[in-house]
């Protein structure tokens, strides 16, 4: 059963969130200050956060920009993961992914089965590796930012979190570039 192991320490982590909106400034990106305000309270650290337009390279651009930046733990992106023309988040990811998570999309769709019913099958939530960085493309509203949060990444993010988590693999996601 999930669990948080209270004999193990805390390991903040150091969090990017980028906003994906061809509408929105950074001061109107609610989702966004979702995100910010749900991993500084868990004692994580903001390492970054910006805003681009819906334009795929220049989307994987800043996405592998952080991915270089040893500073840079975690990538969360909001916006741009639906059906539309302009939604292309997923794509840039995928640009970028060494590895996706897949069953970070079920589980996602999971949680917003509670929520939303079967609107759920209209997101494209998705998550991936690259260069030993955890990336995450999670939809534009504030509700399913929350959720994200709330039902997986406030877990996955914790090291005390049993019986595993992302955090205490994080050492090891670019093993494969440091063996050549």
């Amino acid at each position: 059963m999930s669990r948080i192991d209270e004999t193990r320490p805390f390991h903040p982590v150091r969090i990017a969130v980028l906003a994906v909106s061809d509408t929105r400034s950074l001061s109107e990106d609610m989702s966004g200050a979702v995100l910010v305000e749900r991993l500084t309270e868990a004692g994580h650290t903001l390492a970054a956060r910006h805003i681009l337009p819906d334009e795929r390279d220049q989307i994987a651009a800043q996405l592998r920009t952080w991915v270089a930046d040893p500073a840079i733990d975690v990538i969360l992106t909001t916006g741009g993961t639906g059906l539309t023309g302009r939604d292309v988040t997923v794509e840039a990811h995928r640009d970028v992914y060494e590895k996706e998570i897949e069953a970070f999309a079920t589980v996602f769709t999971m949680v917003s089965m509670k929520k939303i019913g079967t609107s759920a099958v209209q997101s494209r939530a998705t998550g991936g590796v690259a260069g030993g960085t955890y990336l995450f493309a999670l939809p534009g509203s504030s509700g399913a930012c929350r959720d994200a949060w709330d039902e997986i990444l406030k877990w996955q993010l914790d090291y005390r979190h049993r019986p595993c988590n992302f955090v205490e693999i994080l050492p090891r996601l670019d093993e494969h570039l440091r063996r050549k």
